[in-house]
């Protein structure tokens, strides 16, 4: 790893906490035990007494982090230093342990030869990296049904956005006529692999195949799909992938875009500054030429974070090792569970597009009928401390597609002013992943079960765009 003598002793990615790493094993993969996350055993307080133990079931905006990653990230911390900087031990140190991460996540992503791999701080600056680097002529295709993270950053380009799709077939349909239709020159496809609000994988490979038949390349938004299914470059044929570590288990602020090089090559440093220059000289005329990186190093000006990388280069070497087939399998059967609940309350409507027998990941949204989403989601966490989300989830026109609503109505991320009891245009998000017990989707399914029959035991009022206890309210 170093060149010290004696660094053998000091962590590298991915071996610092063995023992916690994996799910118990048994012979049926989708029976294994959860994987050990931070908070696990956090209690709250409920507003009709006493306390409970958290459920945590909002994955799709932040996943609780792996015990593993920060078992990793603490006994690396006291080596920390800043990278590509100095000479000494734990600068150089850092530096090895920084540009390993870099090969485990290359490793994880399937990546081919060639491919760089970029660390960002997110999945959103992962795609507005990528969109500060197409060509200036490029067009660009985005289904409305993304996240804002890949449907906005296309300022500068040409954007086409694309209907909402009702099947994976009509997707791959819809985005053929599309590019047939397209004035030569660069093209870009984004698309997501599993939905944030649907949680619905879209057939990733036959869209990058009819990307790629019309001249146009892909880039993968994996931010809900590498937390719970593999992801692989090579094999599902895309340009790019780009995900967060917060939705990986590794909540320390860092992010990857993966894939072809030559654009990352071409265009000018996302941001300038240190790093991203290789020489820096005065001219005669009294300014400055600049050499800049070709390898990653070109987008990743200043100090980076060091620490938000391992915490990812873990996070995929813990996803590894426990193997995703078992992951997956267990998780199956946790969103089984969560569907045959939510079937048996006729109040509920599970939003989706593709039907009931799409594959899916661990993310669902629905409405109830008679209730304002905010103020289950709120009646969920103070009377049964189940975190949930409400909203529309940074995918306005997807949600308002689904809802039946016009995708063109403005809307906010967080609860509209609506009383509770009101219909509001928003829905609300279970969503659970890798480090979710039995017990909690148990938990949620019967705390909705009881909220529809029997309603919430507290007074709730509107505060600020949000509904919450009212703090002289009495059980009802």
């Amino acid at each position: 790893m170093s060149a010290y003598p004696n660094a053998a002793a000091t962590p590298s990615p991915a071996t610092t906490a063995s023992t916690s790493t994996t799910a118990t094993t048994t012979e049926d993969p989708a029976c294994a035990a959860p994987l050990p996350v931070l908070g696990r055993d956090v209690t709250v307080p409920l507003v009709t007494g006493g306390e409970v133990t958290y459920a945590a079931l909002d994955y799709a905006a932040s996943a609780p982090a792996l015990q593993r990653v920060w078992d990793d990230v603490a006994a690396y911390a006291p080596y920390y230093g800043s990278v590509h900087r100095g000479a000494g031990y734990l600068s150089q140190l850092s530096t090895d342990l920084f540009e390993n991460s870099r090969a485990t996540v290359a490793e994880f992503l399937g990546c081919r030869p060639g491919d760089q791999v970029v660390f960002t701080r997110s999945t959103t600056d992962s795609l507005n990296l990528l969109a500060a680097v197409v060509p200036a002529d490029c067009q660009v295709f985005v289904f409305e049904t993304e996240h804002h993270a890949s449907l906005l950053p296309w300022r500068d380009a040409r954007v086409t956005y694309l209907n909402a799709p009702r099947t994976p077939g009509e997707a791959v349909a819809t985005l053929d006529r599309a590019l047939d239709g397209r004035e030569p020159g660069p093209a870009l496809v984004c698309v997501t692999g599993a939905s944030n609000v649907t949680g619905e994988i879209w057939p990733v490979r036959e869209l990058a195949a009819a990307a790629h038949r019309h001249g146009a390349r892909i880039v993968l938004d994996a931010a809900q799909l590498a937390p719970h299914h593999p992801v692989d470059i090579a094999e599902l044929d895309v340009d790019w992938v780009a995900f967060s570590g917060h939705k990986l288990y590794a909540p320390f602020g860092s992010g990857v875009l993966a894939g072809r090089a030559d654009w990352l090559r071409a265009a000018e440093p996302y941001l300038a500054g240190g790093g991203a220059s290789r020489k820096v000289a005065r001219r005669t005329d009294g300014g400055v030429d600049v050499e800049w990186h070709t390898t990653a190093a070109r987008h990743e000006a200043g100090s980076p974070n060091v620490i938000g990388v391992y915490a990812i280069a873990s996070a995929c070497k813990a996803l590894q090792e426990a193997g995703f087939d078992t992951l997956v399998a267990r998780e199956q059967r946790l969103v089984a569970r969560v569907r045959a609940g939510l079937a048996d309350v006729p109040e509920v409507r599970v939003l989706s597009l593709f039907g009931d027998d799409a594959p899916r990941v661990g993310v669902l949204s629905f409405v109830v009928e008679g209730w304002n989403s905010s103020h289950f989601a709120a009646a969920l966490s103070a009377e049964y401390g189940i975190g949930v989300r409400d909203g529309l989830f940074c995918a306005h026109p997807l949600v308002r597609t689904l809802l039946g609503s016009d995708p063109q109505d403005p809307g906010e991320c967080g609860a509209p002013e609506a009383e509770p009891g009101e219909r509001s245009l928003n829905a609300i998000r279970v969503s659970f992943g890798a480090g979710t017990p039995d017990e909690h989707v148990d938990r949620f399914v019967g705390a909705v079960r009881e909220l529809v029959r029997e309603g919430a035991r507290w007074s709730y009022r509107t505060e600020e765009g949000r509904c919450v206890p009212d703090r002289d309210g009495e059980t009802v």
